[in-house]
């Protein structure tokens, strides 16, 4: 009995704050999402430190290229337990290809939960240099991470002639974000694509895989952070051999093509709300519309008393009105001119002067 409490307290020790917070957050939608993403944040943070024992170690046995492999199944089986968040996965046969370029979509901080979903064996990652420096950057290099210099373009260059030699000699696959950057929407959409993944497929013959997300703005964003289930969808394998750097442009924009089809198809379809009918719309008699003339002619003469204007010619009317108008245009814009020309009460004029309204300093 001793001993199953010694095992149990610890665990109701450190369970019971947790269930406090979180009975206390969940009345307000805001504290709800900060409690949730803390919650992320911090199991993020607990695996990437056990994280750094694990590549230490297997980095040292000959398993570097697996580090990633374990330390993503490890998140994955955590982060998701705790998060509620499941991942339904169609195509994932062809992740079995090795070596390959690995494409996939790029929308928050929550990809790293489905990339821990999906990451295959013998699999590393392409980040910029500068994480090399930061605390991110030792167990970046025990997990066989390649680093690109992206301010230096012929660095760049010979970083991805490398990293393709070294995939196809070790059978090392390469996941990689042809957006650049995150991109989270109301609608399922991408970015345009960047073209290094692409010459480094080119260079070295290698397929690239195409792995589509679906828009999970139902289930994250910001200022929400719910549960559910999240659809991947990976297509079929893209051969590359035979292709030269001619090709990039017409194979770069055929593959977002086919990425963005499928995100559509697997994201949860967005209601847009009809648009709210304005108020009653002036009408213009039919007479009028017919024969705008009928509006300027007499009214009919042999009523008692009636008005009789005399006779105009419309299109005399209609010229004197555009006469008057460029005129009235044309002393505005004079006036506006000797107005901005001279200096203002609060000193000399500049550029930004005009279109400004400016407002006096107080003496």
């Amino acid at each position: 009995m001793s001993f199953l409490l010694s095992i149990f307290k610890p665990i109701a020790y450190i369970s019971l704050p947790v269930i406090l917070v979180r009975t206390a957050v969940s009345s307000s939608p805001m504290g709800l999402y900060y409690f949730r993403r803390g919650l992320y944040l911090g199991c993020m943070t607990a695996i990437a430190t056990w994280g750094i024992v694990v590549a230490a170690t297997m980095s040292a046995t000959g398993y570097r290229y697996d580090v990633n492999w374990v330390i993503a199944r490890a998140f994955y089986a955590v982060a998701g337990t705790v998060m509620g968040i499941k991942v339904e996965v169609e195509g994932e046969e062809h992740m079995l290809t090795k070596p390959a370029v690995l494409l996939s979509n790029h929308q928050s901080m929550l990809d790293i939960l489905f990339v821990g979903r999906m990451m295959p064996k013998r699999t590393s990652i392409m980040a910029k240099k500068s994480l090399q420096y930061t605390p991110l950057g030792p167990f970046m290099s025990m997990s066989g991470a390649v680093f690109i210099d992206r301010g230096n373009n012929a660095r760049a260059v010979r970083s991805l002639e490398a990293a393709g030699q070294l995939m196809k000699d070790r059978k090392i696959s390469l996941w990689m974000y042809p957006e650049g950057t995150r991109h989270l929407s109301k609608e399922p959409d991408m970015l345009p694509f960047k073209k290094g993944a692409f010459h480094l497929a080119l260079q070295s013959g290698i397929p690239i895989v195409p792995i589509v997300t679906e828009n999970y703005w139902h289930i994250y964003r910001d200022g929400f952070f719910g549960t559910g289930v999240v659809k991947i969808r990976v297509l079929p394998p893209i051969p590359t051999e035979g292709l030269t750097v001619n090709d990039v442009p017409a194979l770069t924009e055929r593959i977002r093509d086919q990425m963005l089809d499928a995100l559509h198809d697997i994201s949860v379809k967005v209601e847009v709300p009809a648009e709210e009918p304005r108020g009653p719309q002036p009408t213009i008699p039919n007479e009028i519309q017919s024969d705008p003339s009928t509006f300027l002619s007499s009214p009919n003469t042999e009523d008692e008393g009636a008005f009789s204007p005399p006779d105009v010619n419309p299109e005399e009317i209609l010229e004197a009105t555009r006469t008057s108008s460029v005129a009235s245009i044309s002393s505005s814009d004079s006036n506006h001119r000797e107005q901005r020309s001279e200096p203002s009460e609060n000193g000399a004029e500049t550029e930004e002067d005009e279109g400004m309204v400016l407002v006096g300093r107080p003496t």
